[in-house]
């Protein structure tokens, strides 16, 4: 009954899933499926880590090698990405242990990002990430400015 409710109503199987575990009915819980979604849970967190980086990372980088053309908007969506970054490390304190791997991942797919919204060639950029933790962090913290050519 509770695999058949998980295909059906998700909603309602996790509904049910709740009751029964504060009821104490250990034995009528789909295990099974309740594994799968709490893992589930876990990769989405780091997911969402992993995405709101590249997104940090790629403005940072429009930033450094397009001063001309900053903007509200930039320094705007650099902030927001931080304080959701911090946001997520609080509710997730163990994310903290994880996160120089997920910045090592996710910059080079920040590269490809400012590649896409500034045509900068791909080698313009620095092949590892220039920004130490502290400075992906630190709320006000803007890198200065680079020429493309450098």
């Amino acid at each position: 009954m509770n695999a058949d409710l998980y295909q059906r109503d998700f909603h309602a199987w996790t509904r049910e899933q709740a009751r029964l575990l504060q009821a104490g009915q250990f034995q009528d819980v789909d295990l099974t499926h309740l594994v799968e979604e709490l893992e589930s849970m876990g990769a989405s967190e780091r997911r969402q880590l992993q995405q709101r980086l590249k997104v940090l990372l790629a403005h940072l980088l429009k930033w450094q090698y397009q001063p001309e053309y900053r903007s509200r908007s930039w320094r705007a969506t650099i902030k927001e990405q931080r304080l959701s970054l911090l946001d997520l490390l609080d509710d997730n304190p163990s994310l903290k242990t994880i996160l120089e791997v997920r910045i090592e991942k996710a910059y080079p797919m920040a590269v490809l990002l400012a590649v896409k919204e500034t045509d900068l060639d791909e080698a313009t950029f620095p092949t590892s990430c220039p920004y130490s933790l502290e400075q992906l962090l630190q709320l006000e913290e803007y890198p200065a400015a680079r020429n493309a050519s450098e």
